[in-house]
């Protein structure tokens, strides 16, 4: 692949690094272990969801200018502002937390050098800090460089592992494409609607906005090539979640979080061997420390972005938002701060954010609904498909947010 390439579809494999983390790797290794691969195509759905609310919220920069956070500043003033940082710092917090934890275990699955406990923290506390260094110290084009390696890790052993272990071509062309949900009166439905919304990221598909201006993308005539790196970025996202479900589906899958990724190396030992158990871990290692460091560099630029909207002349600030002391410093809490979970329980606190966090996809579903459809988006409104789509997102997140209140 040559550099003109590999530059046009790095924001998009900065994506399916961040995105991928150890939650991923656990729900579609549970919902492989529990319904087979028959719900591949589930996998599938998630990634074509994901990718028209990112599309939607690069399109909408591209053309006005402005990122969607601008937007939703300039649109409902203050109250959002405020309402968006409580989110983002409780988001912030707890996805730090699991990122430090699942880096530690997985660090110390490698290195087995303490007891599990001591493990845990010590490795937890190196890789965020390690995960600092590498994005405070480097440019972007550092950290681009250390994402596409992490990315060509992590898919290249957890795809092969999925190759070795392949149930059979018709088995899983059946899945992909012949919608089907085993044992949908039992826990079926909930794995797959699980598994579907477990695809990708969540609050980090903000991040691709800042990464194309981090390229130099800045105008309308740059929407076709961010399509082309999105493609390719969950495609990526997509082809990393079906071999999990696939492995998933082969061995037997027991513990949660970054735990169960343990214990399916362990598993994949009896079917690999010993090289096939390091491998994965490698690979899952790789899945979980790219995603730290993605959230690490990425997230503070939405702390920056909203801050701004209550200085005085914030919004007409010429200065680059990763020059700004607020995204130095949210960095910088960011990866300190979550270490403190590694001893302390915030079960209270974390269920209000969970409540808070389930309506996040909806709400941005309907926002782009209303955005990128205005007369000002002119030729590149949505057309009736991202619509379609955006439908789909905002119906199917809603019922997941029914079901886990009223359900």
């Amino acid at each position: 692949m040559d550099k003109r390439t590999l530059s046009i579809i790095l924001p998009g494999l900065l994506i399916a690094a961040t995105g991928v983390g150890a939650g991923d790797l656990a729900t579609a290794g549970f919902a492989g272990s529990h319904l087979g691969v028959a719900v591949l195509w589930a996998v599938v759905l998630g990634g074509l969801l994901k990718f028209a609310l990112t599309e939607g919220i690069a399109r909408w920069q591209l053309v006005n200018g402005d990122s969607l956070i601008d937007g939703f500043a300039q649109r409902f003033g203050k109250p959002f502002v405020y309402i968006f940082l409580a989110y983002l710092v409780l988001w912030s917090f707890f996805v730090g937390s699991a990122l430090i934890s699942a880096s530690g275990v997985a660090m110390h699955a490698l290195f087995p050098v303490f007891s599990a406990g001591t493990g845990k923290i010590v490795f937890g506390i190196t890789c965020s800090l390690l995960g600092l260094l590498l994005v405070r110290a480097g440019n972007f084009a550092l950290f681009e460089k250390i994402m596409g390696f992490s990315v060509a890790i992590m898919v290249l052993i957890v795809f092969t592992t999925a190759l070795i272990l392949w149930p059979g071509n018709t088995q899983v062309l059946s899945g992909l494409f012949i919608p089907s949900i085993p044992d949908v009166d039992g826990k079926g439905l909930t794995w797959t609607v699980a598994l579907i919304g477990g695809v990708g990221g969540t609050l980090t598909i903000f991040s691709y906005g800042y990464w194309i201006r981090e390229k130099q993308r800045i105008s309308r005539e740059d929407i076709a090539t961010c399509r082309i790196d999105l493609l390719v970025g969950y495609a990526v996202t997509i082809l990393f979640g079906l071999s999990m479900v696939i492995i998933g589906s082969t061995v037997s899958v027991e513990g949660k979080g970054s735990g169960l990724i343990i214990n399916l190396a362990a598993s994949l030992e009896t079917a690999l061997g010993t090289t096939g158990k390091w491998m994965f871990l490698v690979g899952g290692f790789f899945a979980i420390f790219s995603s730290l460091l993605g959230v690490w560099q990425a997230v503070p630029y939405m702390f920056a972005d909203l801050v701004k909207h209550l200085t005085p002349a914030g919004k007409e600030q010429t200065t680059k938002l990763a020059d700004r002391s607020s995204y130095q410093l949210f960095q910088l809490a960011l990866a300190l701060l979550p270490i403190m979970s590694l001893w302390v329980s915030f079960k209270e606190v974390q269920k209000i954010y969970s409540v808070f966090g389930t309506f996040f996809m909806p709400f941005l579903a309907i926002a782009l609904l209303y955005f990128n459809n205005q007369k000002g988006m002119k030729s590149d409104k949505n057309s009736m498909l991202y619509n379609g789509m955006l439908l789909i997102t905002l119906l199917f997140f809603s019922y997941v947010a029914w079901q886990k209140f009223f359900g």
